[in-house]
C-alpha cells in the first residue's frame, strides 16, 4: 500500500524567495500550494505576539538603522546563551510597526534580499488573517503550525505566552478545531500549558539533534532527558499520550539505520522533520554540488531518503520545490 504524501509546509513563508515571516512570503507559499505555514512567535514589552524567527531582531530587520533604537541595543542571556543585539521585548508594538524586514542569510538567499526593507513586521493575529484569506482565495484549507519561541525565557521576565496566545487564538477564531492548528515548541511545558487551557490543536515537541530543553534544564539540571533520549523507545514512550507529535531536525531522520519514524508511529505519534532546503549550506555534504553555498546540490536525492522513513511532514523554504517533490 503506498504510502500518503507528507504534509508540506511553508517554513515562516516562501523564504527562499522573499524575507521570512514577512506579508509576501506568506502569501506567496499560499500561493504555491502548501498544506500550511509556520510563524514564529514571540512577544513585545506591551504583550502583542509578533511573528520573528528569534527576539533578537538586529538580523532580520532593519532596527540598526534607526537612531531613536540606538540606546535599546544590549546583551542578554536567552535559553542560556548570551546574545547582543535589539529585542522584540524591549519594544511596544507601535514601536516595532516601524521596522523593516531584511533577509537573514544574504549571503545565500540573494535574490531574497532584495525585498529588503520593503515590508513591515507582523503580528501573529496578521498572519492568521492572511491563512484564513488565502484559504478562501485558493479554494481550500490551509493550516497554521505555530512555532512557540522561548517561553521559559519569556517567562522569567513576566510575558507568560501560553495566555497571551489561548486570547489572540480564541478572539481570531482559530482556538475551537475548525481550522487546522498544530502548536510546535522545543518546550514540552508550554505545550502541557496550552493544551490544559482547552487549545484544541495537534501538540507536536520539536526536538534538535543535539542538547537538551531548556525548560526542562531549568527545572532539573543536567538529570534532564536529552532531545536525543527523547526519541529513544523508551522516551517515546513518555511522550505517548503527552502530544501528538514530533518535528525532528533533518540529520537525525539522515543518519543511518535511524528507526525514528517507524518508533514514533508504532507508539500513535506523528513525525515531521526540519527544514527541507535545497541549497548546499543546508544539504548534507554528500549531497552538495559545485557552485557555492546558494547553489543547489542533489536535494531531491536527500529529500527522497527523508520521504522514504514515511514521515508525516515537511517544513520547507521553497514551497514550489517542496510541494513538486513530496506529492509526486
Amino acid at each position: 500500500m503506498p504510502r500518503k504524501s507528507p504534509l508540506v509546509i511553508g517554513h515562516r513563508g516562501a523564504p527562499g524567495y522573499r524575507p521570512e515571516h514577512s506579508r509576501s512570503s506568506y502569501e506567496l507559499a499560499l500561493a504555491m500550494g502548501v498544506d500550511a505555514v509556520e510563524p514564529d512567535v514571540v512577544a513585545t514589552k506591551d504583550g502583542v505576539l509578533v511573528v520573528r524567527h528569534e527576539n533578537e531582531i538586529s538580523g532580520t530587520t532593519d532596527v540598526a538603522r534607526h537612531p531613536e533604537f540606538a540606546d535599546r541595543k544590549t546583551t542578554k542571556r536567552v535559553d542560556g546563551q548570551a546574545l547582543t543585539g535589539w529585542f522584540t521585548e524591549d519594544f511596544t508594538w507601535a514601536e516595532l510597526s516601524t521596522l523593516r524586514g531584511r533577509e537573514r542569510l544574504p549571503e545565500v538567499r540573494a535574490t531574497s534580499a532584495s525585498f529588503d526593507d520593503e515590508q513591515a513586521i507582523l503580528r501573529l493575529r496578521d498572519v492568521l488573517d492572511i491563512v484564513r484569506d488565502g484559504s478562501a482565495e485558493h479554494g481550500r484549507e490551509i493550516g497554521v503550525v505555530l512555532e512557540v519561541k522561548h517561553a521559559t525565557y519569556f517567562a522569567s521576565i513576566g510575558l507568560d505566552l501560553a495566555p497571551l496566545i489561548e486570547s489572540e487564538l480564541r478572539e481570531s477564531g482559530w482556538a475551537d478545531g475548525e481550522l487546522p492548528l498544530i502548536i510546535e515548541s522545543f518546550e514540552s511545558t508550554v505545550l502541557g500549558q496550552l493544551r490544559a487551557r482547552g487549545i484544541s490543536a495537534s501538540y507536536v515537541y520539536l526536538i534538535e539533534a543535539a542538547g537538551r530543553p531548556y525548560d526542562l534544564l531549568v527545572a532539573d539540571g543536567t538529570q534532564a532527558l536529552s532531545y536525543k533520549e527523547t526519541v529513544t523507545p523508551e522516551g517515546l514512550d513518555v511522550l505517548a499520550g503527552k502530544v501528538d507529535g514530533i518535528s525532528v531536525n533533518k540529520r537525525m531522520l539522515l543518519a543511518r539505520s535511524n528507526t525514528i519514524v517507524d518508533d514514533a508511529h508504532a507508539r500513535g505519534l506523528k513525525v515531521f522533520t526540519w527544514t527541507c532546503r535545497p541549497e548546499n549550506a543546508f544539504l548534507a555534504a554528500e549531497f552538495r554540488g559545485p557552485g557555492g553555498k546558494g547553489a543547489f546540490g542533489d536535494y531531491e536525492a536527500e529529500w527522497g531518503v527523508i520521504a522514504r522513513t514515511g514521515v508525516d511532514g515537511v517544513f520547507v523554504d521553497h514551497p514550489d520545490l517542496g510541494v513538486g517533490f513530496f506529492r509526486s
